[in-house]
């Protein structure tokens, strides 16, 4: 298969022992009743394998609807997937599942999401601090704040439970290239990356007046705790929700899903380059 015949949304690569593996939103069950998640599996990111089911709803399980942006990252000698889902009684919310293998099956951690249950939540994403501490960076949904926030909360060593109280890291209404016309601010999939330099960087999404955008922010500190600034956007042509990962000769890519449209959404990837602790789409 080609990307272009993978109906996925929020994209996510793992590299990991000489494979790559993706997840992602189930196009077909975006926005819909859902029942699981797939990964395809590929050695040279171009041909990649049929979907295979890698998370199955539990029977009894508290949600069933929009399972969204699935990341996996191998922590603490599991694989750990996170991954945003709701139900008509549930708000939505980040719920870890673990797994001893890239291709699952997945399994909850806990009985619940570990982000706030009476915060509208989503796109957790793991961030490992330079003392060696966990935490989930996750948005603070729009529909619930109108302001939609960039939150952050430490995790327990075993990504079990929370080990802190969330906190607000941004709100998406603060970058200059924000539409400041709009009533509403959206924040989406928000991704780590530490350069070369030691920069920390966010990528994130959102929608200024050209769409949905690849936005990158920076620390000031170079940690979780900093002030954020916002630079200058990394792709504004209707895509978004993107990760960076680095393959196996060594070049840096940007994944995200591109266009933003139903049904029409599908995996691109990009050549990145990284200078001055800045990155550029090749």
């Amino acid at each position: 298969m080609k990307f272009s015949d993978i109906h996925i949304r929020d994209p996510f690569i793992l590299p990991f022992d000489g494979k790559y593996y993706l997840y992602g939103t189930r196009g077909e069950t975006a926005w819909k009743i859902a029942c699981g998640l797939d990964v395809y599996v590929s050695t040279d990111l171009e041909n990649w394998s049929e979907a295979k089911e890698c998370f199955s709803v539990p029977d009894g399980f508290w949600a069933d609807k929009e399972i969204w942006a699935p990341e996996v990252h191998y922590y603490n000698g599991k694989f750990n997937m996170f991954v945003s889902l709701r139900s008509d009684s549930r708000l939505r919310g980040t719920q870890i599942l673990q797994s001893d293998s890239p291709e699952g099956p997945f399994v909850p951690t806990s009985n619940d999401a570990i982000t706030p249950r009476d915060w509208q939540c989503l796109d957790g994403t793991l961030y490992i601090d330079k003392n060696g501490d966990p935490y989930i960076v996750f948005c603070h949904e729009w529909v619930q704040v109108k302001d939609g926030e960039m939150c952050a909360m430490k995790l327990s060593a075993d990504l079990s439970s929370p080990a802190g109280e969330p906190f607000v890291l941004f709100k998406a209404s603060e970058p200059f290239w924000a539409d400041k016309s709009r009533k509403d601010f959206i924040t989406d999939g928000p991704f780590m990356y530490r350069t070369q330099g030691g920069k920390l960087l966010m990528i994130w999404s959102s929608i200024n007046e050209k769409g949905y955008v690849q936005a990158v922010s920076s620390s000031d500190n170079g940690e979780i705790d900093g002030n954020w600034r916002h630079e200058e956007l990394l792709f504004d042509e209707n895509g978004g929700h993107g990760m960076i990962f680095e393959d196996y000769s060594g070049s840096l890519h940007l994944i995200l899903h591109s266009p933003n449209n139903h049904p029409l959404e599908r995996p691109v990837l990009f050549d990145l380059t990284e200078e001055n602790d800045c990155l550029h789409i090749i």
